[in-house]
């Protein structure tokens, strides 16, 4: 019986030892980037591959739709760029459409435009690739000394997606803010249309969580873009904007 006692007591010793912490310092490290392409095609899975090349084909029917035409290849960059103006236009229009009532400004964050729209057929899949993500057209109210102070942040990084204000940025300060033709007052409340990963204070614009009110829309940006390029199509437009010294 003591022999027994004996292995089991081991056992668990064992047991702790093998599970103890081990103190390792990390001393380095390196990374790299793997490119999934067709080069990955040589070591696939064939029967996999083949068990879903049937759903394959039924996507790519579905993001090869060509919805409209882009006049000109729209890029995001700093300080406003031919992409942001648009997405952020088309955030303005569409809150002011759900509200009923003009929307005073909207804000768009470049990092969340995550491709270009290329010059021609704009396709299901281009508006797919510029907006990956779930996420929804939001409307808050902001009082306009959180919202001077949000746009000195956008003035010390050089810029970022906007409508409905126009600014200067000055030795990386926002000077001659006018927002609607008239100068930014510190003391009202603005409407921002957004969305809202920035209006829970995302990519350092903690202004935005600071809202007196908001109002969830349930329109994800995505659809907002495609059903805005489709209507457009339907008027005989093609999809294009202008660079109008909305920041400068």
């Amino acid at each position: 019986m003591n022999i027994s006692k004996q292995i089991i007591t081991s056992v668990i010793l064992l047991i702790f030892i093998s599970c103890s912490y081990n103190n390792t310092i990390i001393t380095g490290a390196k990374s790299s980037k793997i490119a999934i392409d067709n080069s990955f095609e040589k070591i696939a899975d064939k029967n996999y591959t083949e068990y879903l090349q049937v759903y394959k084909q039924k996507i790519d029917t579905l993001m090869n739709v060509v919805i409209g035409k882009a006049a000109e290849t729209m890029r995001a960059h700093k300080p406003e760029s031919l992409l942001s103006n648009f997405c952020a236009d088309v955030y303005l229009k569409t809150g002011s459409n759900f509200l009923k009532y003009p929307v005073d400004i909207a804000i768009v964050n470049l990092g969340g435009l995550r491709t270009q729209i290329p010059e021609g057929d704009i396709k299901v899949r281009n508006v797919f690739e510029l907006m990956p993500f779930e996420n929804e057209l939001v409307i808050l109210w902001l009082k306009g000394d959180k919202l001077n102070d949000l746009l000195q942040y956008f003035a010390a990084a050089g810029g970022e997606g906007v409508a409905g204000l126009r600014m200067e940025i000055k030795n990386g300060k926002a000077i001659n803010i006018k927002i609607g033709g008239n100068a930014l007052d510190i003391n009202k409340k603005y409407t921002i249309a957004t969305n809202d990963y920035l209006a829970g204070g995302n990519d350092k614009m903690v202004q935005l969580a600071r809202y007196e009110k908001i109002e969830f829309t349930n329109i994800k940006i995505r659809d907002m873009l495609l059903e805005h390029i489709k209507a457009e199509t339907l008027k005989g437009n093609k999809i294009q904007t202008k660079l109008d010294g909305r920041i400068k």
